[in-house]
């Protein structure tokens, strides 16, 4: 009995990415941007856990219905093959199941705020629904996925203020292409089985383009969050952490130059960092 829940947790823990943080913090830093910038400082407690929890929630759904549409292909790459319903340590029903009870939790956190807010909720379960099955039908998967990390920057924005004002959307618009930008770096590392088993991907779609093209999204992402710091007034600690988040964007391009897989996942990784650094200056900014 002990040894069954045992494997039932562990199986748990595994689709839901409990032992790989990366993506809930890649999620989470984004969200404190907008949270704070729209509560003009701390946001309130109540903002605050339902944000945070709703992060934590939303990304273990997301890993989930990202494994049940993967299920028949993730077998067939390296990086994925031990996944939970691909080695059979969980059923498809099962893991159908937990999606629902994670999107019930989400949806009892949205049911606490305005109801502007709960309608907007219904574009993130969407987005965060349809992005695992977005590589079988368009090169441009990480463009949805991006769409999916930021639609709660606009809910934090309508949830705190009441409305949806330009600095939301300019917040909205980096963080999408930050992720394009990580997310292919991370599909750098699967690119070749990706190409086998038909899998598309932004990686595969900007071919040997693919380092300056990640750049460029860099500079762009490093000049939208400068824009949005001037517009809102910020001084020399939001632009010392712009200016750091450019550093770390220029030694990610140094672990990519030669396109391996590890040092494109070490380059992954490192962009939570990125997105540490980007809210500490503007945690700094309200103190």
């Amino acid at each position: 009995m002990l040894s069954k829940l045992n494997q039932n947790w562990q199986a748990i823990k595994l689709i839901t990415r409990m032992d790989k943080p990366i993506g809930t913090y890649l999620l989470l830093w984004p969200t404190y941007w907008a949270l704070w910038i729209a509560s003009d400082g701390w946001p309130n407690f109540h903002l605050l856990l339902v944000f945070t929890l709703g992060v934590f929630i939303m990304r273990s759904a997301g890993c989930v219905i990202n494994d049940i549409a993967d299920r028949k292909i993730d077998g067939k790459v390296e990086r994925t093959q031990n996944r939970p319903l691909v080695s059979g340590m969980m059923t498809t029903n099962t893991a159908i199941n937990l999606f629902g009870i994670l999107i019930g939790m989400a949806l009892g956190l949205v049911l606490t705020l305005s109801w502007p807010t709960i309608y907007l909720s219904a574009v993130a379960l969407a987005l965060a629904s349809l992005y695992p099955f977005m590589k079988r039908y368009t090169q441009l998967p990480q463009v949805v996925l991006g769409a999916a990390f930021s639609w709660g920057m606009i809910m934090a924005f309508s949830e705190a203020q009441g409305e949806v004002p330009l600095v939301a959307w300019l917040l909205f618009i980096a963080n999408l292409l930050w992720t394009v930008a990580y997310d292919t770096i991370y599909a750098m590392v699967d690119r070749d089985d990706d190409l086998k088993i038909g899998v598309k991907s932004t990686a595969i779609l900007f071919a040997d383009n693919d380092k300056r093209i990640i750049g460029f999204l860099q500079l762009l992402v490093l000049a939208l969050l400068w824009t949005v710091g001037d517009i809102l007034a910020f001084g020399w600690p939001y632009q010392l952490s712009i200016v750091i988040a450019g550093a770390m964007f220029t030694y990610q391009q140094i672990l990519i130059s030669n396109r391996e897989r590890e040092a494109c996942f070490n380059a992954f990784l490192h962009n939570h960092w990125v997105g540490m650094v980007v809210f500490i200056g503007i945690m700094i900014e309200y103190l």
